[in-house]
């Protein structure tokens, strides 16, 4: 292609220009303002609702995850996060026994999805202090005072199911779910402390006792369980030596009697047995 053949092609295209009509020319730079400038696109992450705002003014319509259009000028989307999220707070409290208690508690928690303009509406963006922390606060305090000291110790389980339920009562009137609650832990002043540790220490000791005379007991009726059975024994030994003796007695006497007897059998047994008839006479012809 040499310079003439250029030439041409520049005037062709200068000629194709003038022919655009001015008001194309509008439209198309309109529409590149309206797409570059005013953003009429908004986009939601994930875990984010949208709130649509006509003037400022909430409107029902809630913006899931994803691309949205909106209008310039008019309307503006905010955005609110509804993923789980994790509040620890400290609370001090005064337990039923008037003893102080400190106590660390965790809680999860998430916006309800469906209710972000009206947690936008009622509450804005900045719910965990305005809700939240104050919850906590006074769900710890109203169950702290219904159970001793020891109790909270003793029963934390108990005493972390009835806070946990309290406040998720108390978060869904503001439109605000409970995930998951936790007593991190409790603090007591030293005095009581020691109080603790002084009966802790007490309650072994009473232990080792109960357990010593219980040892004892045992061994006691052990003893007297083995004497009984050897004195049974003995009683047992001197019944049958009685008896054998009886016995021997009467061996002796009729061994004694064959020493006496001097071969002359009776002539009449008693008892209506037959007499012997002529043992006498036959002994005599025998002599």
């Amino acid at each position: 292609m040499d310079e003439r053949d250029v030439y041409k092609a520049k005037e062709a295209m200068q000629s194709a220009m003038k022919k655009v009509p001015m008001r194309a020319a509008l439209i198309i730079g309109a529409i590149l303002f309206f797409f570059l400038f005013l953003n009429p696109w908004v986009q939601i992450g994930a875990g984010e609702r949208g709130i649509v705002l006509n003037f400022g003014a909430v409107q029902k319509d809630v913006l899931g995850e994803g691309l949205h259009f909106r209008i310039p000028i008019m309307q503006r989307v905010a955005l609110m996060d509804v993923k789980v999220q994790k509040s620890l707070t400290s609370a001090a409290a005064s337990s039923s026994d008037l003893q102080e208690v400190s106590s660390e508690v965790a809680l999860n928690y998430h916006v309800i999805p469906d209710k972000a303009n009206i947690v936008y509406q009622s509450v804005g963006i900045q719910f965990k202090e305005r809700i939240i922390d104050p919850a906590v606060q006074e769900v710890v305090k109203a169950v702290t005072a219904k159970y001793t000291a020891e109790e909270l110790i003793t029963k934390r389980p108990a005493v972390s199911e009835a806070m946990r339920a309290n406040l998720a009562e108390r978060l869904l009137e503001h439109n605000i779910a409970v995930d998951a609650f936790s007593i991190v832990g409790f603090s007591f002043s030293k005095i009581f402390m020691e109080a603790i540790e002084s009966k802790q220490t007490a309650e072994q000791l009473a232990l080792k006792a109960k357990r010593d005379l219980d040892r004892i007991k045992i061994e006691a009726e052990q003893k007297i369980t083995a004497a009984r059975a050897e004195a049974e024994s003995l009683r047992l030994q001197r019944a049958n030596i009685s008896l054998d003796l009886i016995e021997l007695r009467k061996v002796e006497a009729n061994l004694k009697a064959i020493d006496k007897w001097n071969g002359i059998l009776p002539q009449v047994t008693g008892g209506g047995a037959v007499p012997f008839i002529g043992v006498g006479d036959i002994q005599k012809k025998n002599k």
